[in-house]
């Protein structure tokens, strides 16, 4: 009786071994970018559709990136004087706002932000 008892808690210190390093491996490292990218990305939350995709989209930024050195791959652009970076969380309004302007004839990227930042 003893050695099942060593056995099962031989067995549950490894599996509990085993699921924290599983859960360290998964934590992805934070991207690098410059204050002022970061800064962008943040701000860019203040224009998402609603109090809580406002505080997601924070909470996301601060998750996903860390100020660090400036990133050259992070995709920003800049349009009617706001600049974004990276992807944006769409609402269902601002996707039908982004086709109706690429139906008009403007570029998609541009679509994005003008419908991405205009007055909900």
């Amino acid at each position: 009786m003893k050695r099942i008892i060593a056995v099962a808690a031989l067995l549950a210190g490894t599996a509990a071994t085993l699921s924290g390093a599983g859960a360290a491996a998964e934590a992805k490292p934070r991207t690098p970018v410059s204050e002022s990218q970061y800064r962008i990305l943040l701000n860019q939350c203040d224009y998402a559709g609603s109090a809580s995709l406002r505080a997601d989209c924070r909470a996301r930024v601060k998750s996903t990136y860390r100020i660090g050195a400036v990133n050259p791959n992070l995709d920003c652009r800049t349009y009617s004087g706001v600049t974004v970076c990276g992807d944006l969380t769409l609402t269902g309004k601002q996707c039908e706002c982004i086709a109706n302007l690429v139906k008009a004839g403007l570029s998609y990227r541009r679509a994005e932000v003008e419908c991405y930042t205009a007055a909900s």
